[in-house]
């Protein structure tokens, strides 16, 4: 596939990397060379340098024969403006990054698909979204579900008092009729796919797949407990802060942190449930001052990774159940969850995660991006006559370093085991390594 990635900052050099590393041949536009410079010395790419709003710029970049253009410039209206164009020059599909939730309302996704852009994203909705589901599931480190919440992908860290610490998989994840079945283990820093001889380790970050009945029952496996959220402080004014402040404001006392006091005065005026402070959020005593110590969750959302870390740090030091920090510097995420961060959240992963999708031959309703793993959990509706209905799992051939998790058939749902058969249409959900992706696609075209 020809992919066309029009800015290359943070997120359009994280893009090419991930997406020229599956094979595709990538083209990266810029005015900036020394960005360029920067992404083609760290990816196999073709750099175009010039204005990608230019219909010079795209016409070097081969629009005709364009299969996926994204825009992911920092300015949103040279998002919109460039993906429209690209579309029109003869880009077979064409998405843009934007950060204006007025734009995703219903009504209005239809004037943008009239203009010609297949998809909008917005990576902070997104992230937000994730914080506040997580919150309500607060002994994970990250839960997704699949099929409208039939089945879920579970993550937690084995705590010391685990029932599950030096027990083997074998009675835990191989039987018919299971309700969940485990899928990876994240171990000093590896992601692995067990075999029945794999033991639990305390600290182990375990990939579950559950049926909806059964989440409870997984989430007090990892020997945490959930706790209630009531009082929750979040460190950053920035656009993740205020629509966290914003859905949860009604139901929890919040305060909010920033160091701009132009800014937090104008959040308080946004705001209006919710206590604003102007204060920095690395001074130690006026954080215990402002009453972290008594918070239930923590979120720290600002714009540098090294303040998320080193407030999450101070936050677990004094005791508060749930921590979730952004970290959107890819070389910190591992020591984040290796400190005991509870959940790192990163908008280059929740991007990826809503791209991915469009570069895939098969019919992939949903794809996850995970934290800290090169893996992805992949929800895959199953054509007619696709190989994988030709035999019972444990006979596919299934590649080593991925694993069918569970099945939706109807209103029936199957946790996957090596006797189970896949029919036409089921839903399947998968867990796979990043290199392997294209090739458990195949299994279910």
């Amino acid at each position: 596939m020809k992919i066309v990635i029009a800015g290359a900052g943070e997120m359009g050099n994280h893009l090419a990397k991930m997406l020229s590393g599956s094979g595709h041949e990538i083209t990266v536009v810029d005015k900036d060379p020394k960005l360029l410079e920067d992404v083609g010395s760290l990816a196999d790419v073709v750099t175009v340098e010039g204005d990608s709003t230019a219909f010079r710029t795209l016409r070097r970049a081969s629009m005709r024969k364009c299969d996926l253009f994204i825009a992911v410039n920092h300015e949103e209206n040279d998002n919109i403006l460039s993906a429209t164009l690209a579309k029109q020059l003869g880009a077979k599909k064409s998405i843009a990054r934007i950060d204006n939730n007025e734009y995703l309302e219903p009504n209005n996704k239809e004037i943008f698909i009239e203009m010609g852009i297949d998809y909008l994203f917005y990576p902070e909705k997104v992230a937000a979204q994730e914080v506040i589901n997580l919150l309500g599931h607060t002994s994970t480190t990250e839960y997704v579900d699949f099929s409208s919440g039939r089945l879920s992908l579970v993550v937690f860290r084995l705590e010391p008092s685990s029932v599950l610490i030096g027990r083997a998989l074998a009675g835990f994840g191989e039987e018919a009729q299971l309700p969940y079945r485990t899928v990876a283990i994240a171990r000093s820093g590896q992601t692995i796919i067990p075999g029945p001889l794999e033991r639990f380790m305390e600290g182990d970050v375990v990939y579950v797949i559950s049926r909806q009945d059964a989440v409870r029952e997984v989430m007090e496996l990892s020997g945490q407990h959930s706790v209630e959220i009531k009082n929750m402080m979040i460190l950053g004014g920035s656009r993740i802060g205020i629509q966290i402040a914003t859905a949860l404001q009604d139901d929890l006392n919040i305060k909010l942190v920033d160091y701009n006091a132009e800014k937090a005065y104008r959040l308080a005026e946004i705001l209006e449930r919710t206590l604003i402070i102007n204060e920095d959020g690395r001074n130690t005593e006026a954080m215990m001052e402002e009453g972290l110590s008594n918070m239930d969750a923590f979120v720290a959302v600002t714009g540098r990774s090294e303040t998320n870390i080193l407030t999450a740090m101070l936050a677990k030091r004094l005791g508060v159940k749930k921590v979730i920090a952004e970290v959107e510097n890819m070389n910190y995420i591992n020591l984040a969850e290796s400190i005991g961060i509870d959940t790192i959240i990163n908008k280059k992963l929740v991007t990826a995660s809503n791209i991915f999708r469009f570069t895939m031959n098969t019919d992939v309703q949903a794809i996850k991006c995970l934290t800290g793993s090169d893996a992805e959990v992949l929800e895959f509706i199953v054509k007619p006559n696709s190989p994988a209905t030709k035999a019972r799992i444990r006979d596919l051939n299934f590649p080593s370093n991925a694993i069918i998790g569970g099945i939706v058939r109807g209103d029936k749902v199957f946790i996957a085991v090596g006797g189970t058969e896949i029919k036409a249409y089921d839903r399947v959900v998968v867990f796979a390594m990043r290199g392997s992706v294209e090739k458990v696609g195949l299994y279910f075209n």
